[in-house]
This record gives C-alpha cells, structure tokens and sequence, in this order.
C-alpha cells in the first residue's frame, strides 16, 4: 500500500506538469514563431505584434548576472560550513540566517534591492540591480545545494588525506572540490532556473515594459517573467501571453534537465571509493 501511494505521488506530480505544459502548447504554440523569438514586441498596444526577443536576452542576462555574483560567495560558505566551521557556534549563526533567507518573501528582497541598489548606490533601474538582487535571493539555496553536494563526498577520502598528512587546503582543491564539480554545477543550474522565473525581485529593480534589446549594466532591461505579466494584467493578448509562458517553461525545464543529467550521469563519483 505505501509503494502505491509512493507511485501514485510521483506519477501525480508528473501529470500536473505534463497537463501544464500540455495547456499551454495547446493556448500558446501557434504563437510560436521565428519572428516572435527574435523580433521586438510592436504594435499599437504593444506587444500585440512582434515577438520577445529582449525579454529572453534580458532574462539571460539577469540570471548570468546574478549566477556569477552569487556562486562564489555561496561556494565560499558551503566550504565554511562543511570542511572548516562544522559544529562551530558561527557556522550554526550562518545555517539559522540562511534558513532565515530562504522564508523571505521574494517582493521583500526586491524592496531591499531598490532601496540598497537603486537608491542608495545609485545603480537606477537596471541589469545591474535586477542581478544582484537576483543574487541575494538566490544566494541561501545555493549555499544549501552545495553545502548537501559537499556533504555527499565520502568522509573517507578526507580520513585518508588526513591520515597521509595533505593538507585540507591541498586536498579541498585537488579531490573534494573535483568530486563534488558536477553536484555544484548542478545547484548552479538549479538556482539560475529560480532566478529566471522571478518576477516581484526584478519588477522594481531591473524591468521596463520596453527595450531595445541591447545590454548594458546600467540600463533597464526587458525579461520574461515580467513581460508575461504585463500581457495578462493588461489583456494585451493571451496567445502571445501564453506563448511567452511557454518558451519561459521550457528555459526552465531545459535548465532542470541538464542540472538532472549531471546528478544522473556524474553522481556516483560523489559517493564513490574509486
């Protein structure tokens, strides 16, 4: 009886995302075209014509920002808490705030965001504060994900480095690091898929409802999540609104596959004594 409530969970879970997808081809896919991937929303009521072509290059470049500011510091800190703090009363301090982190409110990180970035250091409405913003609200799930990715190597490669005399240091970069690669990459996947889908953190620090599509830091941009919701609240067009959902739900499976194809193809190096 529990491995069938086991199954029919799994296989629920899967039938709401099949039907989600399936709902949205179904609404969506005839919006789909060369022309709406790569052209600029136009038309007398904007984005009636035209396609999304900023909103993805804005999208990718929010979530590079933020994955390129928050991954270091975040490795940075699972190394802490895994290989050095342990036990320690600091890095019992860092696992409570990085808990603390991950409650907050999405819409709350973005005020943070505004108030810190946009204001206070005078970054404007732009790539460059969406990012960071981006950043810190994706920075506690990443410190979690490579912390269990750290925790997953075999305790006894550090035993026997230890029992040989390598340094941590030595050991931490030549074989902890190189084993536990494709689970870090794997959490970076994961986090950019969380940043790419946000929409409150970037509302008031990143996104307008129109731009030219070219990149600069300190330049507003279009994205994704944003443009969706201005096409539902403003019932421009729900074709085009639920094609820009589609093209955004499959960036995220896409990311969610190859983070699942490192686990899968590379994980048992994490556990194993070869």
């Amino acid at each position: 009886m529990g491995r069938i409530c086991l199954w029919g969970s799994g296989l629920a879970v899967i039938a709401v995302l099949l039907a989600i997808i399936g709902l949205l081809l179904a609404r969506g896919g005839g919006a789909l075209s060369w022309e709406f991937l790569t052209a600029a929303p136009k038309g007398l009521i904007l984005g009636t014509e035209g396609g999304i072509y900023p909103a993805i290059l804005g999208t990718v470049s929010l979530v590079a920002v933020a994955s390129l500011a928050a991954a270091i510091p975040a490795l940075l800190t699972a190394i802490y808490l895994v290989e050095y703090g342990k036990t320690s009363a600091v890095a019992h301090g860092i696992n409570f705030v990085i808990q603390a982190m991950i409650g907050i409110p999405s819409i709350l990180t973005g005020l943070f965001g505004y108030a810190f970035f946009v204001v206070t250091l005078g970054f404007g409405i732009s790539l460059l504060s969406g990012g960071l913003t981006l950043a810190i609200m994706i920075l506690p799930t990443l410190v979690v994900l490579m912390r269990d990715a750290l925790q997953a190597v075999n305790d006894e490669y550090r035993l026997v480095g230890a029992s040989l005399g390598v340094s941590r240091r030595y050991l931490l970069q030549r074989v902890i690091l190189p084993i536990a690669s494709p689970h870090l990459l794997s959490a970076v996947l994961l986090a950019m898929g969380y940043a790419a889908g946000a929409t409150a953190p970037i509302m008031v620090t990143a996104a307008v409802v129109m731009s030219r599509g070219s990149i600069d830091l300190f330049s507003p941009v279009m994205a994704l999540p944003f443009h969706l919701y201005i096409l539902f609240s403003q019932h421009i067009s729900l074709d085009r609104a639920y094609g820009t959902a589609l093209v955004l739900v499959l960036i995220l499976l896409a990311l969610n596959l190859l983070s699942f194809y490192l686990r899968s193809r590379y994980g048992k190096r994490v556990t194993s004594h070869d």
